[in-house]
C-alpha cells in the first residue's frame, strides 16, 4: 500500500505548514500519513517543530502553546507556505475559543492570508461536530475564502486521505 503520500502525482513539492492547539493531533496525523500508523499517543512537550519532507510534499508541523515568545521564530517558514493544514481537537470543546483565536492570528499574517486552508477536525471518533458547527464556532467563512473542513480521526485515519488530496488539489499550480 505505501505510505499515504506516494498516491499524489506533481513535480512541484509545495511548503504546507501544520498547525494548531498542543494536544490536537498533529504529530499523529502525520505519523499515519507518513509511516501508515500510528506509533504512540502521548502529547509533544514544549517546544517542538517537526519538518516532514516526501517525494510530493514538505509539512512544517508546528504546536502552538501559551507562550507566545515561540511564535517569533514562525517567520522563517511563512515564506514559502503554500497551504496551511490547521489540527482542531473536536473532543476539546473548552479550548475551542482558544483555536478560534490562534487561527485568526495566523490568518492576520498577509502570506498566510492568501494561502487554502485545510481544518482537519479531529478526534471524530470521541466527539462529533459537523462541519456547519466548526464553521459557525471558528466563524471561518468571515476569515477564509478558500478552506476546506475534513472531519478526521488521526488513530484511525478516517478522513485523513480526503483532506490531503484536497490541499495537494489547491497547492499545485493550475495549468492554463
Amino acid at each position: 500500500m505505501g505510505n499515504s503520500f506516494s498516491q499524489f502525482k506533481s513535480n512541484q513539492k509545495p511548503l504546507l505548514l501544520m498547525i494548531g492547539l498542543d494536544g490536537a493531533g498533529k504529530t499523529t496525523i502525520l505519523n499515519r500519513l507518513i509511516l501508515g500508523k500510528v506509533e504512540s499517543y502521548t502529547s509533544t512537550l514544549g517546544f517542538y517543530i517537526e519538518n516532514i519532507q516526501s517525494k510530493k510534499l514538505d509539512i512544517i508541523s508546528w504546536d502552538i502553546r501559551r507562550e507566545d515568545k515561540f511564535k517569533i521564530l514562525w517567520k522563517p517558514y511563512l515564506q514559502d507556505t503554500k497551504g496551511i493544514i490547521y489540527v482542531i481537537d473536536c473532543f476539546d470543546k473548552n479550548r475551542m475559543h482558544e483555536a478560534k483565536f490562534e487561527l485568526l492570528q495566523l490568518l492576520l499574517d498577509p502570506q498566510l492570508f492568501v494561502c487554502p486552508l485545510l481544518i482537519y477536525a479531529n478526534k471524530q471518533d470521541q466527539a462529533k461536530i459537523s462541519s456547519e458547527e466548526l464553521i459557525a464556532e471558528l466563524m471561518i467563512q468571515r476569515i477564509s475564502k478558500n478552506y476546506h473542513i475534513q472531519p478526521c480521526c488521526s488513530i484511525t485515519g478516517q478522513g485523513l486521505q480526503e483532506g490531503l488530496k484536497w490541499i495537494q488539489e489547491q497547492t499545485q499550480p493550475k495549468l492554463k
